[in-house]
């Protein structure tokens, strides 16, 4: 079964605007726990916009299902992964500038440094995923690397769907495609996310390789106008349908 992992970096966005203790991310990951969830992605930011270390502490403590930690490069989040050994560790790019991920890592151009700064989070036994757009050259580096996963970033083939740019949605997602095939032939578990929803969410959960969605800003922008265990539900049948 095609697995779906909610972010809930933005339920600490709306509480952050506000400085209040409310709406509680761990709340929200309990709520799609009960709604369905296999898994819950935050992305704990080196400017801490959103998701901030207390969140995290939180998670670990609290939480059942397993947790993917995002996370930059640094030696900072990899001190902070190291001593809370989550289930999974996502490694994003990250620009302070950047109101959200904009690409996929260039792990083919930074070989060595990400091969040594995955190393103990392996060891520490953090499943690690690459968070790369569909090259070759970056998935093959990936496996080179010893990652486990590798999370394909789907926001420009969501994007030129938003936008009517029909030929270059269909290019983009048949790079996709031959992505999440190359990955699996080498032996990489795939997984996708960014930017779907559920009008485009169905090609992507239609490729067989792909192991896991992981989908965060829609849900929580639905969850206002139907609750987050409907729009979660929604989102599962979607992807049900879309691998049936």
């Amino acid at each position: 079964m095609l697995r779906l992992g909610v972010n809930i970096d933005h339920i600490a966005t709306v509480r952050n605007a506000r400085g209040t203790p409310w709406p509680d991310p761990l709340r929200a990951a309990i709520l799609a726990e009960q709604a369905g969830a296999d898994g819950i992605t935050a992305h704990l930011r080196e400017d801490r916009r959103h998701i901030r270390d207390a969140d995290i502490d939180a998670l670990m403590r609290e939480l059942s299902l397993p947790l993917n930690l995002e996370m930059a490069a640094t030696p900072e989040m990899q001190a902070i992964a190291l001593r809370h050994r989550p289930h999974a560790v996502c490694v994003v790019p990250e620009k302070r500038e950047e109101r959200t991920t904009e690409g996929g890592l260039d792990v083919a151009g930074n070989e060595a440094y990400m091969a040594d700064f995955i190393a103990p989070l392996r060891e520490a036994g953090s499943r690690v995923s690459m968070f790369i757009g569909h090259e070759p050259a970056q998935i093959e580096a990936s496996a080179r690397i010893g990652a486990a996963v590798i999370e394909l970033h789907t926001g420009a083939y969501c994007d030129f769907d938003t936008e009517g740019r029909i030929a270059e949605r269909d290019a983009e997602l048949a790079g996709l495609i031959r992505g999440a095939e190359l990955a699996a032939a080498l032996g990489l578990e795939v997984h996708a996310g960014h930017g779907l929803t559920y009008s485009n969410v169905g090609p992507i959960a239609a490729i067989p390789q792909i192991a896991e969605l992981n989908i965060g800003h829609f849900l929580m922008g639905e969850a206002m106008f139907v609750g987050l265990a409907d729009a979660i539900r929604e989102m599962r049948r979607c992807m049900k349908e879309a691998r049936t």
